[in-house]
């Protein structure tokens, strides 16, 4: 039992992908941050609005096609959200203030926190234990293999992307080359045809023979 702990420890440092923010927001004003999800992946998240009177807080994610993940109108106090993908993307998380006219605002800040937990660490293990009564023993043994599982996908996905960039690389090197060697021709060709040209002008000029 204390070997798998470890080794749990272990591989949850290793795949841990937990982000906290605490900011303050404005009146009529937005902050927005982006971040990276992995193909088939679920994000789960937490945010606590402070007390925000005369304002209305909203929040949503977008990916980069523009399409809405998630979104929550007016929200304050505590609450969560949650959003999945199907392929890798990169995700837009927005907090939106607005005053509405002729409201007077008493609190000019609004204090924001919020949590996002993706992949492992997004599972709720617990209502799986429960759901499928798995012991303790069983149900580290399934984090281990989950966590497993997202290594061996992070490693896929490195080396996808190795690939696509060597194979970038390469093109982008036989480009230049047929470019560069383009360029040789073309000056070759015209410092010949410049001295041709000027060796004719001579002659008509009577300057050379």
């Amino acid at each position: 039992m204390d070997v798998l702990h470890y080794v749990a420890i272990i591989l949850g440092i290793l795949s841990l992908s937990i982000d906290a923010l605490r900011f303050h927001l404005h009146p009529n004003s937005r902050k927005c941050f982006k971040d990276e999800v992995h193909k088939e992946g679920f994000t789960a998240g937490e945010y606590e609005i402070s007390e925000a009177q005369g304002q209305k807080i909203d929040l949503s994610v977008t990916d980069s096609k523009g399409h809405t993940l998630a979104s929550r109108e007016n929200i304050s106090g505590k609450g969560k959200l949650s959003f999945a993908v199907d392929d890798y993307d990169v995700y837009e998380i927005c907090i939106i203030s607005k005053v509405p006219a002729g409201t007077r605002v008493v609190n000019k800040e609004v204090e924001v926190y919020l949590q996002l937990k993706r992949g492992v660490e997004a599972r709720q293990y617990d209502s799986i234990a429960e759901a499928s009564k798995l012991k303790p023993l069983e149900v580290e043994l399934r984090k281990l293999e989950d966590l497993s599982e997202a290594i061996v996908s992070d490693f896929t996905y490195m080396r996808q992307r190795e690939e696509e960039m060597r194979d970038t690389n390469e093109s982008t090197n036989s480009r230049v080359l047929y470019f560069s060697i383009f360029s040789m021709c073309c000056l070759l060709g015209l410092a010949t045809w410049q001295v041709l040209y000027l060796r004719r002008f001579f002659k008509a000029k009577k300057l050379i023979e």
